[in-house]
């Protein structure tokens, strides 16, 4: 399956598009909102890894309904370097379907559901990781993104 195309504002103030990163593994990752505990920790691991991401030419993108001005706090705070897009109508979220009804506290919302895609140079889906639990799944994605890179 396509990974499906995109035009989104991303924290560096560019739009970024899917066709801007054809020809190599991507990561992209959903989750819920800048700034929460298992988000933060989240995107920590990726930032710890990216050196090693970026070595072997795989870029990283952070999606969440969040607004850009959370998302460069959230990125200067966190020293992230790579790019968080901005999907706040989570046109994008469902159409992958990971905009889903949520319970927390006994109440129930419309939110994202924390979900991974390694996407190869084609544009298809090489892999995907849904309802991610945080601890253990940044390594997992980079040893899949790696032996794709290789492959």
């Amino acid at each position: 399956m396509k990974f499906p195309s995109f035009s989104l504002l991303g924290s560096d103030g560019k739009t970024h598009k899917l066709a801007d990163y054809k020809g190599a593994p991507l990561i992209v990752y959903f989750y819920p909102k800048d700034a929460t505990s298992g988000c933060t920790v989240q995107a920590c691991g990726f930032r710890d890894r990216h050196a090693a991401l970026a070595k072997a030419g795989i870029p990283v993108l952070g999606i969440s309904p969040d607004g850009i001005d959370s998302h460069r706090r959230f990125v200067a705070k966190q020293e992230l370097p790579f790019v968080l897009l901005v999907d706040e109508d989570h046109r994008l979220a469902e159409k992958l379907a990971v905009w889903k009804m949520k319970k927390l506290y006994g109440r129930s919302f419309m939110g994202i559901e924390r979900s991974t895609f390694l996407i190869g140079g084609d544009g298809a889906i090489a892999r995907e990781w849904r309802k991610v639990r945080v601890a253990g799944h940044v390594d997992e994605v980079v040893v899949a993104a790696k032996e794709l890179a290789s492959a």
